[in-house]
This record gives C-alpha cells, structure tokens and sequence, in this order.
C-alpha cells in the first residue's frame, strides 16, 4: 500500500464511487475531446456516474497515471477496477461489452 498522500486520496475517491471518471473538466463542460467522448459513452448508456476535475489538482492529475499505470486522461473505474480511457470505452461501448459490465456491476443505468 502506498504512503504518497496522493495515491491515498485517488485510491480513497475510487473506492467511494460505482463509476468514476477521472477526466479533463466537468460532464457539462469537458476541457478536451476525449474527456468529451468519454462522457457522452456514459451519458447514452445512462450510467450514473461520479467524476473527477484532474485540471483542478496537480496531485491528483500526475497520480491517477500512477495509481493505473496508464498515462492518459480521461480514466474509468467501475466498483474500484481501473477499465481504461476513452479508446477503450469507445471499443467497449460499440461491442456491447461495457453496457454489460455496468450491468454485471450493478451500476444504474438507463438500459
């Protein structure tokens, strides 16, 4: 377990949340395409889903690439499981396969 006070509070925020979305800006206001594209997969699947502002703070921002081994933002987590950014959403979402883990998940959705 890491003592990084980040890592801490990344992996505390992960736990709290269903669906966590780590991402550029806010679901209304998106500050870059991917972020965008990631919202708008979640928002048609109808999946309630919490999100974290990453432009907001440093820590967090340079952490999350740390806490998943992945080195790009946006970054989904669904029930605590890293699941990917927004390509992977995007195959996930086209092939039926994330609609059916945030089913298995139990996660709300609109499905």
């Amino acid at each position: 377990m890491s003592t990084d006070p980040d890592q801490i509070r990344i992996a505390e925020m992960v736990g709290k949340s269903d669906v966590l979305l780590f991402m550029k800006g806010s679901p209304l206001f998106p500050q870059c395409g991917f972020s965008s594209r990631a919202v708008a997969i979640l928002n048609h699947l109808g999946a309630e889903f919490d999100s974290v502002d990453v432009l907001q703070d440093q820590g967090v921002r340079q952490g999350i690439k740390q806490f998943s081994d992945w080195p790009t933002i946006p970054q989904l987590y669904v029930k605590g499981e890293f699941i990917g950014g927004s390509d992977i959403m995007m195959e996930m979402y086209e092939s039926g396969e994330l609609a059916a883990l945030l089913e298995e998940q139990g996660v709300k959705t609109a499905g």
